[in-house]
C-alpha cells in the first residue's frame, strides 16, 4: 500500500521520485553484464578453435599463393592455406591474425579475389562499427526486458533491488479500522498511550513548554493480551499513517539486507510524518548482543541500524516507534535506554471488570439470549486473556448453530468454556464399572475437601464424562470474587484439594491409579513455589532459591542455589505434599459416609452441580432432584 496516498494529489499513484534507485538500474546492469559475459565466452570459445599467427605469416602465404580461403572481419582475419585444406577439407579457417593498421581492407579483398582466393568480406566500409554497436544495443535491450519481466513475475522491483526494501504493511489514516472502543480490559495501557496520541494531534502544546515526545514505547505482555490491537488502536485514534512490520521480516540470510530494510522503513516513514511505526515481536531483531552462544553478524548489523535510525530522527517530526514483545528480559540494554524505547507499557491479563468489558466487545455482533450473564462467565475465566475470551465467544456461537438455535444462551458459553479447558466430550468412550467408580470417588474426593475446607474456592461442577483432553472427569471450582493475593492457609488448602483424588482412591479402594498424574504435577509445582519463591516453608523461611524467567511466557522458575540446597528444597517440598496427603486422607476418612453418598449420586447422574454437592454436605437432601434409576 502506498504511504503517500493520503497526501498525494496523484490519486494514490506512486510518484517517480519515490521509486527505489535500484528498481530500474539493477535489471539494466544485470542485462549489460550478462551480454558482455556472453560475448566474452563466445569470443574465447571461437579463438580456441583457431591458431593465432602474425600478419607477416598471412602476407607470406598471400604472396606465395598458398591461401585457399580468407574471411575478413571487423577485428581479425581468418584464413586457411591450401596445404591445410588438402589435409582436412571439412575444417574451417584454421588460422587468425589481427587487422593491418591503416590498411585498405576493401583493396585487400579485391586483390585476394583477383588472385583466385575465396574471400568472405564481412566488413562494410563505413558501417562496421555502427552495426556492432547496434547489435550489442539490441542484445542488451532484449536482456533488460527479459530481466524486468522476470522480476515483475517475482513480485519485486528487481532481482536484488527489492531485497533491501521494507516489507512493512502500511495502513493510511483510519484504515486500521480499530480504535480504543475496540480494546477493552486495558485501561492502564490506553491511558499511557493517550499522551502519545495527544502529542501527534497537538504537538505545539508540548513543544511550547519544552517537552519532547517519547521516541518509542515498548508494549510488554503475555501472548493474546492485545498488544498488536492496542498499537492499531493508537494509529486509529491518532488518524495518522501506521507502518506495521514483524521483527522477523528484518532477518535475512544475506548480511546487510536487514539493515537496508530498516533504513528503507524509516525513509518511508519520514515522507509521511507524523506517523507510527509498529514492530511486532521485536525480540527477533533486538536480542541482546553477547558472545555466549556465538555471534550473528546479520542480527547485530540490523540492531545497530535500528538503534541509529531511532537516534537519527527528531522528536518534532512526529515519528513514534511502538514495539511489542513477550520476552523483555532478552532485549539488548541499548534498545531500552532513555531516548529509544524508554517507555515500558505493561499489557497485563485483564481483571474481572476487564474480562467483562472484553466479553461485551466480542459479543457486540453476537445474538445473545435473555438468560446470558456475562459476569458469571467473566468470573469463571480468571487468568484468561482477550484472545481466549474471543475464542470462547466464537465457540459458543458455533455450538448454538450446531444445536439449531438462533441465539447464544448461557449454556453455550459455559460449555464452550469447558471445551477450552477440558476439550469436548468423548461419547464413545466406555469405562468398566470399576473404572467408573474409581473416577467418581476420585472427583468427589477433590470436591468434598474443597466443600469442607474454609479457604477453598466453591465447587461449581463435577463430572465423570471423559473428554478429549485425556481427562476421564474433572471438578470445576469457580471463585466468588477475584483475588490477587493468596495466604499460606489458602495454598495449603489447595494442596489438600489437589491430592484429595488420590486420597479418596487410597481410603476407599486401597489402590493408586494413573488418573492422579496431573493433580500430582500441579501440587508439586505449587509446593515448590511455596518453598522457593513465596517464603512459606519452616526450613528456609524468607530465603528465595529460584527466580522466574520468561515471565510472560511459561513463567518457569530456575533454581539459583547450590546442589546441596536444591536437595534440601526437594525434601521440604516432599514434606509439604506428605502433610497435605495425610490431612486429605484424614478428612475423607472422617466423612466416609458423605463420600459414599455423593459418589453414588454422581455415578447415577454423571454430572452434578455445586449446589447439589452442597445440599449433601449441608444434609438438605430434599433439595436434590430424584436421580433416574439405572437400567439393569
Amino acid at each position: 500500500m502506498d504511504p503517500n496516498r493520503g497526501n498525494n494529489p496523484n490519486n494514490g499513484k506512486k510518484p517517480e521520485g519515490d521509486r527505489p534507485k535500484g528498481s530500474f538500474f539493477t535489471p539494466l546492469m544485470i542485462a549489460l553484464i550478462l551480454v558482455l559475459l556472453f560475448s566474452w565466452i563466445m569470443n574465447t570459445v571461437e579463438k580456441s578453435q583457431y591458431t593465432e599467427t602474425t600478419l607477416s605469416d598471412f602476407f607470406d602465404a598471400k604472396n606465395s599463393g598458398q591461401l585457399a580461403e580468407v574471411e575478413l572481419r571487423y577485428d581479425r582475419i581468418l584464413y586457411m592455406t591450401k596445404e591445410e585444406a588438402a589435409k582436412d577439407p571439412s575444417r574451417q579457417k584454421a588460422c587468425f591474425t589481427g587487422l593491418p593498421s591503416g590498411g585498405d581492407m576493401l583493396a585487400l579483398a579485391e586483390e585476394l579475389d583477383a588472385a583466385g582466393v575465396k574471400v568472405n568480406n564481412q566488413i562494410v566500409e563505413d558501417n562496421s562499427m555502427i552495426m556492432m554497436i547496434l547489435s550489442y544495443a539490441i542484445m542488451i535491450g532484449g536482456m533488460f526486458l527479459l530481466m524486468n519481466l522476470l522480476t515483475k513475475r517475482m513480485g519485486g522491483d528487481g532481482i536484488m533491488g527489492g531485497m533491501g526494501k521494507s516489507k512493512a504493511k502500511v495502513y493510511m489514516e483510519k484504515q486500521t479500522g480499530v480504535t480504543f472502543k475496540d480494546v477493552a480490559g486495558q485501561d492502564e495501557a490506553k491511558e499511557s498511550l493517550q499522551e502519545i496520541i495527544d502529542f501527534l494531534h497537538n504537538p505545539q502544546k508540548y513543544t511550547a513548554i519544552g517537552a519532547k515526545l517519547p521516541k518509542g514505547a515498548l508494549l510488554v505482555g503475555s501472548p493474546g493480551t492485545g498488544k498488536t490491537l492496542l498499537a492499531k488502536a493508537v494509529a486509529g485514534e491518532a488518524n495518522v499513517p501506521f507502518f506495521s512490520i514483524s521483527g522477523s521480516d528484518f532477518v535475512e540470510m544475506f548480511v546487510g539486507m536487514g539493515a537496508s530494510r530498516v533504513r528503507d522503513l524509516f525513509q518511508q516513514a519520514a515522507k509521511v510524518a507524523p506517523c507510527i511505526i509498529f514492530i511486532d515481536e521485536i525480540d527477533a531483531v533486538g536480542r541482546s548482543r553477547d558472545s555466549r552462544y556465538g555471534s550473528n553478524s546479520e542480527q547485530e548489523q540490523t540492531l545497530n541500524q535500528l538503534l541509529s535510525e531511532i537516534d537519527g530522527f527528531e522528536p518534532s517530526k512526529g515519528i513514534v516507534c511502538l514495539a511489542a514483545t513477550n520476552r523483555p528480559e532478552i532485549l539488548d540494554k541499548a534498545l531500552l535506554r532513555p531516548g529509544r524505547f524508554d517507555r515500558r507499557i505493561i499489557v497485563d491479563r485483564p481483571n474481572l471488570q476487564g474480562r467483562l468489558d472484553t466479553l461485551k466487545v466480542h459479543t457486540r455482533k453476537i445474538r445473545l439470549a435473555e438468560d446470558v450473564d456475562l459476569r458469571k462467565i467473566a468470573q469463571a475465566t480468571a487468568g484468561a486473556v482477550g484472545a481466549d475470551l474471543a475464542n470462547l465467544v466464537n465457540e459458543a456461537a458455533l455450538r448454538a448453530v450446531r444445536m439449531g438455535r438462533q441465539a447464544v444462551n448461557q449454556e453455550d458459553l459455559l460449555v464452550s468454556f469447558e471445551t477450552v479447558i477440558a476439550g469436548t466430550e468423548k461419547k464413545n468412550t466406555v469405562l468398566t464399572d470399576m473404572e467408573k467408580r474409581l473416577v467418581a470417588y476420585h472427583e468427589v474426593g477433590h470436591a468434598l475437601i474443597a466443600a469442607l475446607e474454609k479457604h477453598a474456592q466453591p465447587v461449581s461442577k463435577i463430572t465423570i464424562v471423559p473428554h478429549t483432553s485425556g481427562a476421564l472427569g474433572y471438578t470445576m471450582q469457580m471463585p466468588e470474587e477475584e483475588k490477587f493475593l493468596s495466604t499460606a492457609d489458602e495454598l495449603r488448602t489447595e494442596l489438600r484439594t489437589l491430592v484429595g483424588g488420590r486420597a479418596a482412591e487410597q481410603v476407599v479402594f486401597g489402590v493408586q491409579t494413573t488418573g492422579a498424574a496431573n493433580d500430582i504435577q500441579r501440587a508439586t509445582s505449587l509446593a515448590r513455589n511455596m518453598v522457593t519463591q513465596y517464603g512459606m516453608s519452616e526450613k528456609f523461611g524468607l530465603m528465595s532459591t529460584a527466580s522466574v524467567q520468561n515471565q510472560y511466557l511459561d513463567g518457569q522458575a530456575v533454581m539459583d542455589c547450590s546442589q546441596e540446597t536444591a536437595a534440601e528444597v526437594d525434601k521440604e517440598v516432599m514434606r509439604l505434599l506428605d502433610s497435605a496427603y495425610t490431612d486429605a486422607k484424614r478428612i475423607l476418612t472422617e466423612n466416609r459416609q458423605l463420600l459414599d453418598e455423593i459418589s453414588e449420586f454422581l455415578l447415577v447422574k454423571e454430572t452434578i452441580t455445586g449446589d447439589e454437592l452442597m445440599a449433601y454436605v449441608n444434609a438438605d437432601k430434599t433439595a436434590l432432584p430424584e436421580p433416574e434409576q439405572e437400567e439393569k
